[in-house]
């Protein structure tokens, strides 16, 4: 009888966090899931691609305003070129939602 992971692939792990969300636990999950460190670098992630979707400023202004490397803005530049213009759409959407209905709760 051959051992396996229970989890192998990333479907599991987005159902994981979905099952998660659903329990309003998300918050635990992720942050056992992920370091301290991983969780900035995630932030960063998603602050630049809203800034790339929002398109006010170049690559460089970008990854000087967050203090990342060029290579980290890029691979997320390339990583929207990779999206059908429907999904880039959604994400702009959502981000945009999300970045004011934070500023207007701080």
């Amino acid at each position: 009888m051959s051992q396996s992971p229970a989890f192998s692939g990333w479907q599991d792990v987005i159902a994981l966090v979905r099952r998660a969300g659903k329990d309003d636990n998300d918050d635990a999950l992720l942050t056992a899931l992920l370091t301290p460190d991983e969780r900035d670098t995630l932030v960063a992630r998603i602050n630049i691609l809203h800034e790339l979707l929002e398109g006010r400023m170049s690559q460089r202004q970008l990854s000087q305003l967050l203090g990342v490397g060029i290579a980290t803005v890029t691979r997320g530049s390339n990583e929207l070129k990779r999206m059908d213009d429907e999904t880039k759409n959604w994400l702009a959407d959502l981000l945009k939602r999300e970045a004011e209905q934070s500023s207007s709760s701080t």
